[in-house]
């Protein structure tokens, strides 16, 4: 007989003959199960079918619609053959003498092995929970919406967080005003359960995707900031925006351009591209539903707000500059936007637009074509469209920033004091310390 067998002879003594011992054919029946005769009347409730301890316990019960839950073991069945009576003193005894013959090195391989049923022996209570903030190993647990309480516990100890259903759950049941926050949240194998319960109540340990998209970012650099902040592949970004269809974009749109919403974004860890464009498509909805604009009418006032957010820099301006726009438009004359002619040509990051963009024939150049362009041109935010809705009463026709550093624009209402504007630019970009803003 080798050693593992012999202390599975001590510690195990029915192992041997269990595939010998009878069975009383009722031992067969689901677990909990009560057997019935004829002649005789309903059984008694199972013990479990008892009423809940607590108000959680009984909505959950009812939420579950009785089932039991994972990791609680029913009781045995009332007529199972009862277990042989263990030789309590002579496997006491055999148990006593063989750790006190191993000594220290013997004594700990066998109560690694064998610790419950040392435990079991000695009529030492077994452990239900394990002691400190966890063995350093990372977990990510999931609260979904409407999971309960008992969910809650059950992943935890699939997860190896916690080691028993019934150590997290009694303290949800001491605790009526517990409540979990659906997301994803970081926590460690091997954690009590007082320390798993207060880690998912900290908002620190909750796993967020955050990205913040500035006003006036165009459709490619929208998709840069999201893929900064969540890390996910900008690859994915550009085939998540390649058929803007797909969210609700209406069919006069060329492309995703302008439906992107500016805002600061936290999203779940699970999420894709797909989810995060979805999610700002919405969102611009969201604001041009509240602003009152009718889904026939979102295209146009998506574009004349684009072209505000990228022209305006003061907050009254965005008022004004809308109102030269619209000014524009009631006449029939071309908007002339330097905004519009550098999208259409792909420049950016200058003041003048170049001699090739001024000339090219595209559907943005608003210096060859009349009207609005095709479309936006840019992320418009709450300001530039609630500008695009309501401009300033005014007569001007023109504007022309003419101090880059504060925003400074001068609104005229003939060219001739348009023109003096412009050689008021020229002038303050002529000066050393603003060439910077004058590239």
């Amino acid at each position: 007989m080798t050693e593992n067998d012999a202390w599975d002879a001590i510690l195990r003594p029915d192992a041997a003959d269990a595939a010998a011992r009878p069975v009383a054919p009722s031992a067969a029946a689901p677990s909990g199960a009560a057997p019935s005769s004829s002649g005789e009347g309903p059984a008694a409730p199972p013990a479990s079918a008892a009423a809940p301890a607590s108000r959680r316990a009984a909505r959950e019960a009812e939420a579950r619609g009785g089932r039991s839950r994972r990791g609680e073991q029913d009781g045995a069945p009332a007529d199972a053959a009862p277990r042989r009576r263990r030789r309590w003193p002579a496997v006491l005894a055999g148990v006593l003498a063989l750790l006190l013959g191993v000594g220290g090195a013997g004594a700990w391989w066998v109560w690694t092995n064998y610790e419950d049923q040392v435990r079991e022996l000695l009529g030492w209570e077994l452990p239900n929970d394990y002691t400190g903030t966890g063995n350093g190993t990372e977990v990510l647990v999931t609260i979904f919406a409407g999971e309960i309480g008992a969910d809650v516990a059950e992943s935890l100890v699939e997860q190896g967080v916690t080691m028993t259903f019934d150590a997290f759950y009694d303290l949800l049941l001491a605790d009526e005003s517990i409540q979990f926050i659906p997301g994803t949240y970081r926590l460690q194998e091997q954690m009590s359960a007082r320390a798993a319960l207060d880690a998912l109540l900290d908002p620190a340990n909750k796993v967020e995707l955050s990205a913040t998209v500035r006003e006036g970012l165009r459709a490619g650099e929208v998709i840069e900031a999201l893929s900064a902040g969540t890390g996910i592949p900008l690859a994915d970004y550009e085939t998540a925006i390649a058929d803007p269809s797909i969210y609700g974009v209406p069919a006069e749109a060329p492309n995703i351009e302008g439906y992107l919403f500016p805002a600061t974004y936290t999203f779940e860890p699970d999420t894709t591209a797909e989810d995060h464009i979805r999610t700002l498509v919405d969102e611009t909805f969201a604001r041009l539903d509240a602003a009152g604009v009718a889904p026939e009418d979102r295209h146009r006032v998506l574009t004349k707000a684009s072209l505000i957010q990228r022209e305006a820099r003061l907050a009254d301006d965005f008022y004004k500059v809308s109102r030269v726009v619209q000014n524009r438009l009631d006449v029939g004359w071309r908007l002339e936007l330097d905004s519009t002619t550098q999208y259409g040509a792909g420049e950016s990051g200058s003041v003048w637009s170049s001699g090739d963009a001024l000339g090219d024939d595209n559907p943005y150049n608003t210096y060859v074509i009349e009207g609005l362009p095709i479309g936006p041109i840019a992320a418009p935010g709450d300001l530039a469209i609630d500008a695009a809705l309501n401009p300033v009463d005014g007569p001007w026709f023109f504007f022309v920033t003419v101090n880059l550093a504060t925003g400074e624009t001068q609104f005229s209402e003939t060219l001739a004091e348009h023109e003096q504007g412009v050689a008021r630019l020229r002038e303050w970009c002529s000066q050393p310390d603003n060439a910077v803003y004058c590239a």
